[in-house]
């Protein structure tokens, strides 16, 4: 308990801190006369556990650490909207290709985010969410269900992130949800396919292999 306090406590400060500097920035950018025309970007790569799920550190994929902030701000972007639609980081490259006129090379798998930002559409380009941690673990999120996968121990769980967002139920135990973790896990083999992802979780987990 004790050292979750004082994580929290240099935690908070140092987010503390980072809003201050960020403040100057914005406040220097403000001075320029360039704010009205200018887009900001504003991300973290991760969030520290600081506790939750007995965890201290990022390395981990639970929604404490991979939900990160993500908020934008343009010239054209509406004050206050709020997009439930997921994105990843890397959509701020394919973003800041549309804002400089830039055609998208082939090869870039991520989309600008200007669309939803702009409330030109609340439709996500992307149908499943893939996440990887080294060898040691994999998860896929599908609207409000996420398979989490850990391949060497092997242990697989599964959440409703819509009804219990902080992920305390795994829901893995119940033979009813059987056929939800094959489905996901079938499309989580896809997404490794797609990125080029090789490791082989077929073996650690046959049973959610079958069809």
């Amino acid at each position: 308990e004790h050292a979750v306090k004082v994580h929290r406590q240099e935690y908070y400060a140092i987010v503390t801190h980072m809003d201050v500097q960020i403040g100057r920035i914005l406040d220097g950018l403000k001075k320029s006369g360039m704010a009205d025309d200018t887009y900001i970007f504003f991300s973290a790569d991760h969030g520290l556990g600081v506790g939750h799920h007995g965890l201290f550190g990022k390395q981990n994929l639970y929604e404490h650490s991979t939900r990160v902030p993500f908020i934008v701000s343009g010239p054209d972007v509406p004050k206050g909207k709020r997009v439930a639609a997921p994105v990843y980081l890397q959509d701020v490259m394919a973003s800041s290709l549309e804002i400089a006129g830039v055609d998208k090379p082939e090869h870039v798998q991520f989309h600008s985010v200007l669309p939803l930002a702009r409330g030109e559409t609340k439709k996500s380009n992307y149908d499943a969410i893939y996440g990887a941690y080294l060898s040691v673990q994999r998860s896929v999120t599908v609207k409000d269900k996420k398979l989490l996968l850990y391949p060497k121990v092997p242990v697989a769980r599964l959440y409703d992130i819509g009804a219990d967002p902080m992920e305390m139920k795994d829901l893995a135990e119940d033979e009813a949800n059987k056929p939800i973790m094959q489905k996901l896990f079938a499309r989580l083999l896809k997404l490794q396919e797609e990125t080029g992802d090789k490791l082989d979780l077929k073996k650690p987990f046959p049973e959610l292999a079958k069809k």
